[in-house]
């Protein structure tokens, strides 16, 4: 059998948030383009949930903000935690220069089935489902397609672009030989569900106490948890049993004593390993790195989606006229990366100064004290919504093109201060308590 080839303007690899929004951006404008999912649907359990102001200010841009809003949601007007004893509030978006002051708690399949149909209103916009990108198709040292593995066999997509939006383990940038540097991670998560009862609030609470961290999300009438943990500590965990890992559950949060015990096996936990790595470049010529492909992150602070969000509106804005024409010159690839580079750096930073706090907090498993640094942080007043706004909006939001000469976007030095804040203040919190 012939393989079949399919000739676009720009081939996506990844059905993520960053490969659908990037997709449905560029249908809108009128560039023909392929998504490659290799999944049969979007219905993966143990994803990020969390949709962020700056990414419903993108949909309200759009258009499509009140139809989100309609789907089956919670929302997080503020964020804290508990460290110890010490309860604390860390973040407040109730101030917000933004139509949602709030962040969406949505199931990711939810989000990306809600994408991909609105994509399907543009003709230019063709999702196809079980297609596994496996190779990269290149002529005189430039990337011009990609190959797929499908049930009904092999397909050549030949693009002007290949944009590699398919996570951090992404086959593309390996088939590419990209760079990647790699940040050390003191953590992994460990995702399951767990009963929710109607009079427990809706919020996003993490609880950190003796070696450990749970953080309950939201959904509906059951919470999806994460566990954290050392990493690579999953086996010797698994290896005491999970009678034991129920009663360390219970150590940080004795409120779910009449529920833990829906934790039959350990099917129903899923290790999620966490990684902080960057490309150095993120493009080849034919080729771009967005999302997680080119900046894996922690899940501290839920910012991968809105990042991955970001990174396919600044994609779209710069290269829609570009794929029309049918060329893309590397100087623009280079150019996108210099601008969401700049975001990604700053997040990492920030998120890797909270790491330097776990490592040393998860060394024990003694009874965990709240560094006196946090308390007289958290104390200042006014600070919460500065750390709501770093955390809402992020570094360098980014607006669609046909609105963005209308508005401008908050200034990228306002909210890196405010990120740069916080990792620094994680840092000595690191520092002063555990060193």
């Amino acid at each position: 059998m012939t393989p079949e080839t399919v000739q676009t303007s720009c081939c996506i690899v990844g059905g993520g948030p960053a490969g659908v929004m990037l997709g449905y951006l560029l249908a809108r404008a009128g560039v023909p383009n392929v998504v490659l999912e290799k999944h049969k649907d979007f219905f993966r359990d143990f994803r990020g949930d969390t949709v962020h102001p700056s990414t419903m200010e993108v949909l309200n841009e759009l258009g499509i903000l009140d139809q989100f809003l309609r789907a089956p949601h919670q929302e997080l007007q503020a964020g804290g935690g508990v460290i110890g004893d010490f309860a604390f509030q860390a973040a407040k978006f109730s101030r917000l220069p933004t139509r949602c002051k709030f962040i969406a708690l949505m199931p990711q399949w939810d989000f990306l089935d809600f994408l991909a149909t609105k994509g399907r209103n543009y003709s230019k916009f063709d999702l196809r489902m079980e297609h596994e990108a496996v190779g990269l198709v290149e002529e005189n040292g430039k990337v011009v397609g990609v190959e797929a593995a499908t049930p009904a066999g092999r397909v050549t997509v030949r693009a002007h672009l290949v944009v590699a939006c398919d996570g951090r383990n992404s086959t593309i940038r390996r088939a590419a030989k990209l760079e990647v540097d790699e940040f050390g991670v003191p953590i992994d998560v460990l995702w399951f569900r767990i009963s929710r009862t109607s009079e427990e609030p809706e919020q996003v609470l993490g609880t950190f106490n003796y070696g450990a961290a749970l953080i309950l999300i939201p959904r509906g009438d059951y919470f999806q948890a994460g566990f954290l943990i050392r990493k690579n500590s999953f086996e010797e965990l698994q290896a005491k049993g999970l009678e034991a890992f129920r009663e360390r559950i219970l150590r940080i949060a004795p409120h779910l004593r009449d529920r833990v015990a829906e934790v039959q096996h350990w099917d129903q936990v899923k290790l999620l390993s966490v990684q902080i790595n960057r490309l150095r470049q993120w493009y080849r010529p034919g080729l771009l790195c967005i999302g997680d492909a080119a900046h894996a992150m922690s899940p501290i602070g839920g910012v991968g989606i809105n990042l991955a969000i970001q990174d396919a509106v600044a994609a779209a804005n710069l290269l829609a006229q570009p794929l029309q024409s049918g060329t893309v010159p590397e100087s623009l690839l280079q150019a996108l990366q210099e601008r969401r580079e700049f975001p990604a750096k700053v997040t990492q930073s920030f998120q890797k100064n909270v790491h330097k706090f776990m490592d040393r907090a998860f060394r024990g498993e003694q009874k965990m004290e709240a560094p006196w640094l946090l308390k007289a942080f958290v104390s200042i007043p006014g600070i919460q919504h500065v750390t709501g706004r770093a955390i809402g909006l992020g570094v360098r939001p980014e607006h669609v093109a046909d609105v963005y000469r209308r508005r401008t976007s908050s200034k990228p030095w306002i909210l890196g201060a405010a990120f740069c804040a916080g990792a620094l203040a994680g840092g000595l919190f690191a520092r002063r308590k555990y060193c």
